[in-house]
């Protein structure tokens, strides 16, 4: 589907996945409505994960109650995390402390990629944008 038959199958979910693409769009839905009463396995839940538009991982930690979400394709937070964030919160069990991992470029990355920092200043890249440069 497409258009407005999106807009129809979007229409009877309570939250709209932010998706930067068509095939993400309707990836994200079909997880959404994949969603069952036996969706609490944690293949489940990484399936489902994927209605909020972008590829999100849970993972158990060794604390009881607790699991990670990290977003493995996007350094930084991605954008539009805070829709993401309730749909994220819609689909995890609601007795589950959820802690968002994020991941930078690390100092021998940028060591590797750039000789000088003055390397860097020839760019003009903001803090941020610095942090994000994880891929050519």
């Amino acid at each position: 589907a497409e258009g407005r038959g999106l807009e129809a199958v979007e229409a009877l979910l309570a939250r709209k996945p932010v998706a930067a693409s068509l095939e993400r769009r309707r990836a994200a839905l079909a997880a959404l409505l994949r969603i069952g009463g036996d969706s609490f396995t944690l293949t489940a839940i990484n399936d489902n994960l994927k209605g909020c538009g972008l590829n999100a991982v849970a993972s158990e930690t060794e604390t009881p109650g607790v699991v990670e979400v990290r977003f493995p394709d996007v350094p930084g937070i991605p954008d539009g995390f805070e829709s993401m964030r309730a749909i994220l919160e819609d689909i995890l069990p609601c007795h589950l402390d959820i802690r968002y991992v994020y991941w930078y470029i690390t100092w021998a990355l940028m060591e590797e990629r750039f000789a000088t920092w003055g390397d860097i200043e020839k760019l003009g890249p903001t803090w941020e944008e610095l942090e994000k440069m994880v891929r050519d």
